[in-house]
């Protein structure tokens, strides 16, 4: 591919895929509100995505965007709204005037946090979000299905799962994405050609997973959490069971209560 613009690449999800990007593109335009240092092939460019005609000098001549920045976790509604809703908008309506083709969005498996352990679902199913920061997601995706429907762009909203170099508790059996499946996910979701819009989960080759892969994206993940289930803490009978939702602790009262603000 020719540019791709990678944005929060600072974050954890850009540090795990800004290599396979670089490898793929001519030229990596790596954004953030934080200076990052440049490595050959890339350029950095140090911006919060605030205004629109900074944005759409930023994406001209793109052939994809990434577009992961934007507020990590649960958090107050206001925040969510500008930080994941309003600047997701900004930077589809810049892909939308300056001609990008493509656009892959961060969503997050937290939109349907609440839906049972016991589960296994598609991301064909209406959104159950265990939080407001899943809210936030679900809007974002309805924006993507938005400028994909009504302004023709190729959207790929992926659900990311549980980013972590190695399973930590007990819920990462089913949940887990190992930074190897992340870049792969990404580049799949960059390069693979007839994507109109699709929502698709990346997650690992978890034993365990409850969230069903989309085929469309052609990329078949190669870790299993299962490999680290002696190390994890917790235990599997307790989270793998009828009452508990598959967002774990991010689905309980108290977590929205305290970081949402609301408490």
């Amino acid at each position: 591919m020719g540019m791709i613009v990678l944005t929060g690449a600072a974050g954890m999800v850009g540090g795990a895929v800004r290599e396979r990007l670089r490898e793929t593109a001519t030229r990596l335009v790596l954004a953030d509100r934080v200076p990052m240092e440049a490595q050959p092939g890339e350029e950095a460019v140090r911006t919060g995505l605030s205004d629109l005609d900074e944005t759409v000098a930023l994406v001209k001549g793109a052939d994809a965007i990434v577009h992961l920045a934007g507020v990590p976790d649960e958090a107050p509604l206001p925040d969510l709204l500008d930080g994941n809703v309003l600047t997701t908008h900004r930077v589809l309506e810049a892909a939308r005037l300056a001609s990008v083709p493509r656009v892959v969005l961060a969503g997050s498996n937290r939109m349907t946090g609440m839906y049972p352990a016991t589960a296994t679902i598609s991301a064909d199913l209406p959104p159950r979000p265990d939080g407001l920061y899943g809210v936030s997601k679900a809007a974002l995706e309805a924006l993507g299905r938005l400028y994909s429907d009504k302004f023709g762009l190729e959207v790929v909203c992926l659900r990311i799962g549980s980013l972590e170099a190695e399973p930590v508790d007990v819920r990462h059996l089913a949940t887990w994405l190992s930074p190897r499946d992340c870049a792969g996910f990404f580049h799949a979701a960059v390069t693979t050609p007839g994507l109109r819009f699709l929502a698709a989960y990346a997650v690992s080759a978890n034993t365990r997973r409850f969230w069903q892969l989309s085929p469309e994206l052609g990329y078949e993940p190669q870790d299993d959490a299962e490999s680290y289930a002696a190390r994890v803490t917790g235990v599997p009978g307790d989270f793998f069971t009828d009452g508990v939702p598959q967002g774990g602790d991010f689905a309980s009262v108290e977590y929205t209560l305290r970081r949402g603000g609301l408490a």
